[in-house]
């Protein structure tokens, strides 16, 4: 089949659009990622004098790092609706995110939406696969103070031991607030089949849009985080922790990804722009953690709930091209999510300005020592 010209000029195009978004995307990370390291090297007494104040700093400039990858996906068009209850009414509070993954677009995608969500991405901590240690953003995540872990059931009882004493040690310290996982424990095209043998063994559902989820991590930031009153566990007077500010985890939020006609966005898709505009959207559904069941039986029943209800609100959208109407009402409403252009321009700026400062500073010492 002959391509024509107006067929050639238009892939020429996108290559020209991918190469230079690509460009811009190793730039970017060339100034930013270092950038941020150096700041808080410079910041470590702070640190020592008046750690809250550091840490504070420290999430301003995450949530920086967050905007402008945000903006990637911005630029190309890639935007987010969003749908089901209002996440800003408890954007001051603790809380869990429950997500379902398809692929690493959805990280970006959450990177994106949570923007506007008052202070929750600077004091946000992620659960993701080790493996993301090893990436360029690996180094940022260290430091803030994400866990990574090890999928796996030969890592599975160490890794849930490790992510215990994590959250003792840096979640309320660097007061945290939102805490982010992927409960099935890995993207859908990967654990669809074993998923659906599982449930045929267990006689649970099929499910095709989700898998069924994995309790350890969730069960253990619950036991962590959840103040002793709360999560069906009563404590009467003493046991009331006296000495924190922190309510503890007050919020469970299951939140829905769903790409139009299921072809999830890519995080190389994100980067080279490659896809016509495409809006994905967001479902949420937020729970009060008293009504989440501590026993292991009863959480496990509730969440698989969750995912079950997923696939329910997933299989709407992919029939209907949106979410289904909250029980009791007959209108799904939806909410647009926006950036602003200027304030992603101004967060690029800095992020460039800070690395031309950093390369005059590096050649000012060299020069003085050479």
């Amino acid at each position: 089949m002959a391509v024509t010209l107006e067929q050639a000029q238009r892939v020429g195009y996108v290559c020209l659009k991918a190469l230079l978004r690509f460009a811009f995307m190793v730039a970017n990370n060339l100034v930013a990622i270092p950038s941020y390291v150096l700041y808080l090297i410079m910041l470590q007494p702070l640190r020592v004098l008046d750690s809250q104040s550091f840490w504070y700093i420290e999430g301003v400039l995450f949530k920086w790092l967050l905007a402008m990858v945000a903006s990637w996906g911005w630029w190309a068009g890639y935007t987010v609706v969003e749908w089901g209850d209002d996440v800003n009414a408890v954007s001051e509070d603790e809380a869990m995110v429950l997500v379902n993954h398809q692929a690493t677009g959805d990280v970006c995608t959450l990177m994106m939406c949570l923007q506007d969500k008052g202070t929750v991405v600077r004091q946000m901590m992620w659960l993701m696969d080790h493996i993301f240690k090893y990436t360029n953003f690996g180094i940022v995540s260290l430091i803030h103070g994400d866990f990574f872990i090890r999928q796996g059931r030969a890592h599975r009882d160490q890794q849930l031991v490790l992510l215990k004493e994590h959250l003792e040690k840096y979640y309320r310290s660097r007061n945290r607030k939102w805490i982010v996982l992927f409960p099935e424990g890995g993207f859908l095209r990967k654990r669809r089949e074993t998923s659906q043998a599982f449930a045929k063994k267990n006689n649970l559902p099929f499910l095709k849009h989700v898998t069924l989820p994995r309790l350890g991590a969730t069960q253990v930031i619950l036991e962590t985080l959840v103040a002793p009153q709360e999560n069906g566990t009563p404590a009467g007077g003493d046991a009331v922790i006296k000495e924190s500010k922190s309510k503890g985890l007050q919020w469970v939020i299951d939140a829905t990804i769903a790409y139009p006609k299921g072809e999830p966005l890519d995080i190389q898709t994100w980067i080279l722009g490659y896809r016509q505009p495409t809006v994905t959207h967001v479902h949420y559904r937020v729970f009060p953690v008293k009504d989440v069941p501590a026993e292991p039986e009863a959480l496990t029943h509730w969440l698989y709930q969750r995912f079950i209800e997923k696939e329910d609100l997933l299989t709407h959208f992919y029939e209907t091209g949106a979410f289904p109407p909250p029980q009791g009402q007959t209108k799904a409403i939806s909410r647009e999510m926006t950036l602003s252009n200027l304030w992603l321009v101004g967060v690029q700026s800095f992020a460039f300005l800070s690395g031309g400062m950093w390369y005059c500073i590096f050649q000012y010492f060299y020069h003085c020592l050479f």
